[in-house]
């Protein structure tokens, strides 16, 4: 029994950590990597020591008994203290599948995907990993910074790789990065600080024309013909100073000139168009140019649309949100919101849900009681119905408290005491998690602004597909394998080995 139980046991050098298991454990998932351990031919296959009879495997060696105890127990397990992609790259190498992970550790080994998916939102200041927002001076470093940009997604040594050929190639993915990435060079920064400039004027200027003191009353003198009779009506027009109007105009021209370079210059244009920043600035640019060419016109149609447009010139407000290409912490608060929507809308619920029960609720309360005379309790609540109540019951949710409403009665007061405490706890129950998003996100952020420049990066060189130390030869693969017999871990690694160097 003892010398059955002595020839079963395999010993697994794994990173210079000794592991000693039995090959019965082993073959509990066949077609594994350490499953092959267990065959009679896997001394010839692998690196096998002879003198301290044990295999060899140049691995991560805290990992691997994760790896071992999922032979063992079942169940696979993520260390909290390993980085995700380290762990996934052991996973593939072993041959196991990512999606047996329990379900007490997705979560932490799903981070590392979030957190990259994240990373890749925010761009880094210095193109093609440069310093300090210095131009890149080698070639590469330019190829670089123009795929960042999305002006070199062909294949190199394509003609007209950038989006055109010649002078076309070269002009056009600058003026892109002159006027989209602030960070590729110092004239982007000067044409940034310049657009940010004509924001805060512009928005300046839209908040003044609402004073009184840049408006102007006018007298307008209007012939109205009906019939044989002639009417002259004299009406007053309020009007905004010229100044403000020649300062808009300015802005205008400086957002027109931004948006025309940028449409004509941008690597795609369907996705151009799609942006939400892009339809804004089209909407904030287009009234000015409307009112002007209607500015001249009399008719009452042209006045109509004047009149609209005049309203419509709010949108000039929604500039603002051009910041985020200048702001890290607008984009970040961007994105947290994006990334919330559910738990917006899991809030939104809630509070619908609580106006709907407590405003029923403090219109019955406030008839408890009612005097006879006034069946109704018209006389002597604020609660006429239960449609006002919903305002009543929103306003005390959400801790405001006007005092434009308020119950009279006792059980009234029960119920307005018990709306509050349920407005307190259901905004608290969703929102820390949206701050964690957005302290995940602005942390992300800066460690993307902060990244430093890379130098050379050290990529192994894999051993050879038909090597005993990397796999099972395509000749010696056992035919009673669960998966194919060329060794499927060798052709998947190959495949991604030979994307990587191509």
């Amino acid at each position: 029994m003892g010398k059955g139980e002595e020839s079963d046991k395999i010993t697994i050098n794994v990173g210079g950590t000794r592991h000693e298991t039995y090959k019965s454990t082993l073959r509990t998932l066949p077609g594994t990597r350490l499953a092959w351990l267990a065959d009679p031919d896997a001394q010839s296959n692998f690196d096998f020591d002879g003198k301290s009879n044990e295999f060899f495997f140049d691995r991560h060696p805290g990992i691997f008994s994760y790896v071992l105890n999922y032979y063992r127990t079942g169940k696979l397990h993520c260390p909290a203290d390993i980085c995700g992609p380290l762990f996934e790259e052991e996973l593939t190498y072993w041959g196991i599948d990512e999606t047996d992970v329990e379900p007490c550790c997705w979560m932490t080994y799903r981070q590392h995907r979030d957190a990259e998916e994240a990373l890749d939102i925010f761009e880094s200041p210095e193109p093609g990993g440069g310093a300090g927002g210095e131009e890149p001076e080698e070639e590469g470093g330019r190829e670089m910074a123009l795929q960042r940009l999305g002006m070199d997604d062909r294949p190199p040594g394509v003609a007209g790789a950038a989006g055109g050929s010649g002078c076309c190639r070269n002009w056009q993915p600058r003026m892109w990065a002159l006027f989209e990435d602030p960070y590729s060079s110092k004239a982007a920064r000067v044409v940034a600080f310049a657009s940010l400039f004509f924001i805060l004027v512009s928005i300046t200027t839209f908040c003044l024309e609402t004073h009184e003191a840049f408006n102007i009353n006018v007298n307008v003198t209007e012939t109205l013909v009906v019939g044989n009779t002639t009417t002259i009506l004299l009406t007053h027009k309020v009007e905004t100073e010229p100044i403000l109007t020649y300062i808009e105009g300015v802005c205008v021209l400086w957002f027109t000139l931004e948006f025309l370079v940028r449409i004509i210059c941008c690597p795609d244009k369907l996705l151009f168009v799609k942006n939400l920043l892009n339809i804004i600035d089209f909407v904030a640019i287009l009234p000015f140019y409307l009112e002007v060419g209607l500015s001249g016109l009399s008719s009452k149609a042209a006045r109509d649309v004047l009149g609209f447009l005049r309203v419509v010139r709010f949108v000039r407000i929604l500039r603002i949100f051009k910041l985020t290409r200048h702001f890290v912490g607008l984009r970040v608060l961007g994105h947290t919101l994006r990334a919330s929507t559910n738990e917006f809308l899991l809030l939104i619920i809630f509070l619908a849900l609580g106006v709907l029960i407590f405003a029923t609720m403090i219109y019955y309360a406030e008839r408890i009681g009612a005097k006879t005379s006034d069946p109704r309790g018209s006389d002597q609540t604020h609660f006429k119905n239960i449609p006002i109540g919903f305002w009543w019951a929103v306003v005390t949710m959400t801790t405001l408290g006007y005092g434009d409403m308020y119950p009279k009665t006792w059980s009234g007061m029960v119920v307005g005491a018990l709306c509050a405490l349920a407005g307190v706890l259901t905004i608290a129950m969703p929102v820390p998690v949206i701050v964690n998003n957005f302290g995940m996100y602005y942390s992300l952020a800066m460690a993307k602004q902060k990244l430093p420049k890379k130098k050379k990066k050290h990529i192994p060189r894999p051993a050879p597909l038909d090597s005993p130390t990397y796999c099972k030869s395509e000749e010696n693969s056992p035919r009673n394998s669960t998966q194919s017999d060329t060794c499927p871990l060798a052709v998947e690694e190959g495949l991604a080995e030979r994307k990587r160097s191509g």
